[in-house]
């Protein structure tokens, strides 16, 4: 991993400022009523904001009168910018890219609080405390700037739990409930009339059943091979004359979506880069059913209502898999053939590849008429 040369003299400042912070910081000093101005911080993946979002509802209900800002990714966060229980957003730009600028911001803020569901580091942590909030909440896997945070380690939550109620145990800190664990994406209406007309123009109709395949995946160790698609595709448009294939993805996926698409035929349509991702969910609304990895576009579905088949391999669902309305959704998970697992740097990543087409069809087959 490349090491950035402002990191060392960030935790250097950061140890220097803190030991000139005469402030009380600990949690046991932290008083709900004044919590005016709050800061939640999910600057990384879409999936990983949208499992963040059950925690800021229960920090909206919990502080109704708070100003709560959000730090979303700046790719991503045109997603959540019609999220109820957030009041702005201050974009991450990824890594030191306008780092001070956004530190600026946040000091102009004057957050009395910051909740860290989930951030980059060392950015994020150090971000927080420049920020002048008091109190900086967070449950990190590296504890490299844990002297930064108001909750210690006692205060971890269980392991076992799923992300979802991780994020809800940081809350309970200050005081939220963690009851409600359902995600919040809330569809725009003016993206149920853009992929209304889209379809339109794509020679859908409403008698269709629409199939979502999402074929890439933030790592390659998380992608379902491609052939595999092509197959389990061909035996769907086969299955029904109402089926039609819908490949979602970024931009930067379309070849192979476009490769997918090829593979099935007449009856697959590549949606990668054609939609804008605000009027994402507005799709996957429409899809009778989705199969993906374990990406951003499971996690939407899950919180729009949409069936998913859900395949994992190098990741875990108890982790991050579907969590709620479970009669919805199939998981089909292998356990991974490599111990440690190292899917990030994996060159040859071969462990999806335990995962049938028998079996996938199996499963989408239970929810076609």
């Amino acid at each position: 991993m490349r090491i950035h040369p402002a990191d060392g003299l960030l935790f250097l400042t950061m140890k220097l400022l803190k030991s000139m912070d005469h402030r009380e910081t600990d949690l046991k000093y932290f008083k709900p009523e004044n919590a005016k101005n709050i800061l939640v911080v999910s600057s990384t993946a879409i999936g990983d904001t949208l499992l963040s979002t059950p925690a800021m509802r229960a920090v909206r209900e919990r502080y109704p009168a708070a100003h709560i800002t959000a730090h979303f990714n700046v790719r991503n966060m045109e997603l959540f910018e019609n999220n109820p229980h957030i009041d702005g957003i201050i974009p991450y730009q990824g890594g030191y890219k306008k780092f001070v600028k956004t530190v600026r911001e946040f000091r102009r803020q004057k957050f009395d609080l910051v909740l860290i569901f989930h951030g980059n580091e060392p950015q994020a942590t150090p971000m927080a405390y420049l920020s002048g909030a008091r109190f900086i909440l967070k449950f990190p896997k590296s504890r490299e700037f844990s002297f930064l945070l108001s909750n210690n380690s006692e205060q971890m939550p269980d392991a076992s739990l799923h992300v979802i109620e991780k994020r809800l145990k940081l809350a309970e800190l200050v005081g939220c409930s963690s009851s409600a664990k359902e995600m919040v994406l809330p569809e725009r209406e003016e993206g149920k009339s853009f992929i209304a007309q889209f379809l339109k123009e794509c020679g859908m109709k409403a008698e269709n059943l629409l199939i979502g395949f999402q074929a890439g995946a933030s790592t390659v160790g998380r992608i379902w091979p491609s052939d595999r698609f092509i197959e389990l595709g061909r035996r769907l448009v086969a299955a029904s004359s109402q089926v039609r294939v819908i490949i979602t993805g970024s931009p930067q996926e379309y070849a192979l979506c476009r490769e997918i698409a090829d593979g099935i035929g007449e009856r697959a349509m590549v949606t990668a880069g054609r939609i804008p991702l605000k009027y994402l969910p507005s799709l996957v609304k429409r899809f009778r059913a989705v199969i993906t990895g374990d990406t951003g576009i499971l996690h939407m579905a899950v919180a729009v209502g949409t069936t998913v088949i859900a395949l994992f391999v190098p990741s875990t669902p108890k982790d991050t898999g579907p969590l709620y309305d479970l009669h919805k959704h199939v998981v089909i998970h292998k356990e991974m053939p490599c111990n440690p697992c190292n899917s990030n740097k994996c060159e040859s990543p071969f462990c999806m590849e335990l995962i049938t087409v028998d079996e996938v069809f199996a499963a989408v087959r239970k929810f076609l008429p």
